[in-house]
């Protein structure tokens, strides 16, 4: 049974179509990316599939009882606010302080639960709120663009991480990516979003699809890149100590190309 799905979805803003059509679905256990330019509904598609947002037509069936985990695309915290890693996983739920520290284990970021959230690192922030997502034992982590601002190798990292949260939990992962060049070489599917589905597949077979050459402008030499690594080797070197730092032979290009990240 699939854990959520969407038949025939449209969501309309003041009479504007935002998505036009839409039908998927999640099975458990897969990792599928969104991708799409700017204004294409990635994340209206997300807000719908949370039951945030009501479909203008078509409908939305989660599984009984599905438990979700959600990494929004911005969370803003007040940095003039004390606010520290233990009180904020414990928003809006309280956790207990096992709890607490086990998830943050689980992120790679021990000891850190006395840390301000306003001085964390961009790639420390997102990795505790991956922390709180998991902290209700998610079968599905929705993520909204989890690494927009984080520099290459900690968008790496982070894709790491997530590769290995869905081994080891068996929790599938819908991801909404910004970048349009680049998706972690472990998705099951993407698809590509611009108010519609234009295409969807595998990221190699979606590499290739004109649709996706069209829509994002590479022309012939349009091609995703895919982060992937190998699995004999330990990560705790360069994830376990809060650092954003991946080794080069980590990451695999599909093609040159320039990301123009900021770091974090």
């Amino acid at each position: 049974m699939s854990l959520i799905s969407a038949q025939n979805l449209s969501v309309r803003f003041g009479g504007d179509a935002v998505l036009s059509h839409i039908s998927l679905s999640i099975e458990p256990g897969e990792i599928v990316t969104i991708l799409g330019p700017n204004g294409s509904g990635k994340s209206t598609l997300l807000r719908a599939l949370l039951g945030i947002l009501p479909p203008a037509e078509g409908a939305v069936r989660r599984a009984p009882g599905l438990r979700l985990g959600y990494v929004p695309q911005k969370l803003a915290i007040d940095r003039t606010m004390p606010m520290t890693v233990r009180r904020f996983l414990s928003l809006p739920n309280r956790v207990s302080d096992a709890e607490a520290r086990a998830a943050l284990s689980r992120v790679n970021l021990p000891d850190l639960e006395s840390r301000q959230m306003a001085a964390l690192s961009g790639g420390q922030f997102q990795r505790v709120l991956l922390a709180r997502a998991l902290l209700s034992k998610p079968q599905l982590l929705i993520l909204d663009e989890p690494t927009q601002g984080l520099d290459q190798p900690g968008e790496a990292a982070f894709y790491r991480l997530i590769e290995e949260v869905r081994r080891e939990t068996g929790a599938a992962v819908l991801m909404v990516s910004h970048d349009l060049h680049v998706v972690m070489a472990a998705s099951d599917r993407v698809i590509c979003l611009n108010g519609h589905i234009c295409c969807e597949g595998t990221p190699r077979v979606v590499s290739n699809a004109p649709e996706y050459r069209a829509l994002f402008g590479l022309g012939t030499q349009g091609a995703l890149a895919l982060y992937q690594h190998d699995h004999d080797h330990s990560h705790d070197h360069d994830l376990g100590h809060g650092h954003d730092h991946a080794h080069p032979h980590h990451i695999a290009h599909a093609h040159a190309h320039d990301h123009g990240h900021d770091h974090a």
